[in-house]
């Protein structure tokens, strides 16, 4: 790691904690900064704050005092998810504190490259990819952000012989500054984390932010079906890498005749591809042109694909029972990503859905339910899916109390040669910490069945 002198003497707050803000507060400490961290949970119940305190370094739990910012702090590292209209955030915007996220602190300090990816969905499965890439290239690839280890703990472990592959959210990259990958792919943008960011333009606005400080000696991957993410490629400084599902591109990366092509070179059969769904074969572009550009060969990058099955919780093969096909989609939480999981599929589905209510109806969600047999609703949005299911003409629909017990409803209702299909459409925090522990408890109930 570069061991600057940016923040020596300097006094800085890290608000939140979690993985993130313990990270970033004990790199802060080793870099000469007089820290302060402040929680909203109780110290007795804060082991990250209790080890952060034995460091020696200033801990302040139980709430969020707003007289805090009255103490000269120089900066502000946030947790991603604490939103910027947070008393906290929009009071030390007010008096010109520079906030920013620990994803910064990761960039300062690395010797490593970057390859930065982000988009609505598909990021998981594309960063996996690129990593299992580069590994099969011998690229000494790392994993960090919100999949594998906390950026600023990998940064710190890279050398310039390695390259630091990134999962990147609109939450994070709303508080970059110099941050530059690279590599960026942008995998697509629709509706999502309107709750957080207000209106689709500041969502929009916050995943460019990735290409940002990007420049001519850089890498934007980005999908050209898509308009929006089109419109952002026009504005970056960056070389651009096109990818397509729909079109044939002179510079960039396609689907022609059944197999893959990179700038006209084939590289892979579209049937040696091992990982399903039509929505993949986006992921899989932008990860191969990723490799491509880090110089790992036709070879390794077919291993990969012709192997790699998917990643846990992303349309997921569990297992077979007695003919009955089970697949862990609990990342799935939005209707998009339920869209894509359920046209993977020729095979009836029994559909087990629900979480979070957001406010929105699943109108949208109906066309997709052709192929849906029984739909088995849980959570808050139990009763609006049950009306998509009707307008889709679903005969057999039912209400359970939760995810395991979903499991052996559904079941009941399958046949030989059905999918039983965790697709939820919906995020997990009414009644799972994670969409991980909603997807962990569905494996374990369908192993229960056995």
């Amino acid at each position: 790691m570069k061991y600057i002198n940016r923040y020596l003497h300097k006094k800085i707050l890290v608000l939140g904690l979690a993985k993130s803000g313990v990270s970033a507060a004990s790199l802060l400490h080793k870099l000469g900064a007089f820290v302060t961290v402040n929680d909203k949970k109780p110290l007795s119940e804060n082991p990250e704050a209790q080890g952060l305190l034995e460091q020696g370094i200033k801990v302040i739990c139980g709430d969020h005092p707003i007289e805090l910012l009255d103490e000269g702090f120089e900066l502000i590292v946030k947790n991603p998810g604490i939103p910027y209209y947070n008393p906290m955030i929009k009071g030390a915007i007010e008096k010109g504190i520079p906030v920013i996220t620990e994803v910064e602190l990761a960039y300062q300090i690395s010797e490593a490259p970057f390859i930065g990816i982000t988009g609505t969905n598909g990021k998981t499965t594309t960063t996996t990819l690129i990593y299992e890439m580069l590994n099969a290239g011998y690229k000494n690839p790392l994993i960090a952000g919100n999949i594998g280890t906390v950026a600023s703990d990998v940064a710190q472990k890279a050398g310039e012989h390695n390259t630091i592959v990134i999962e990147l959210s609109s939450f994070q990259l709303m508080g970059i500054d110099a941050f530059k990958p690279k590599v960026a792919i942008l995998t697509n943008i629709y509706d999502a984390h309107l709750d957080y960011h207000g209106t689709k333009e500041e969502y929009i606005n916050a995943k460019a932010m990735i290409t940002k400080n990007q420049t001519e000696d850089d890498y934007f991957i980005y999908n050209a079906d898509q308009e929006i993410v089109a419109r952002i490629a026009e504005s970056t400084r960056a070389k651009t890498i096109p990818f397509s599902t729909a079109q044939v591109l002179n510079d960039g990366i396609y689907v022609k005749d059944g197999a893959v092509f990179f700038n006209g070179e084939q590289i892979i059969h579209t049937s040696d591809i091992a990982l399903p769904g039509e929505h993949n074969l986006e992921n899989i572009l932008s990860a191969v042109a990723a490799a491509k550009l880090a110089g790992v060969n036709n070879d390794a990058i077919f291993r990969v694909l012709n192997t790699f099955k998917g990643v846990k919780h992303r349309l997921q093969f569990v297992c077979e029972l007695n003919g009955r096909k089970f697949y862990n989609d609990s990342k799935a939480t939005n209707i998009l990503a339920t869209t894509k999981a359920l046209a993977a599929f020729k095979e009836p589905v029994i559909l087990l859905a629900g979480g979070l209510d957001r406010g929105n109806e699943f109108d949208e969600l109906v066309p997709s339910l052709k192929n849906v047999k029984v739909l088995i609703t849980f959570g808050q949005t139990a009763e609006k899916l049950e009306r998509a299911g009707r307008m889709a003409g679903i005969k057999t629909i039912l209400r359970v109390d939760n995810v395991e017990s979903a499991v052996p409803q559904a079941y009941k209702q399958s046949e030989q040669g059905d999918v039983i299909l965790l697709s939820p459409a919906c995020a997990s925090w009414d009644q799972y910490k994670t969409f991980e522990v909603r997807g962990d408890i569905f494996i374990e109930a369908v192993h229960k069945l056995k």
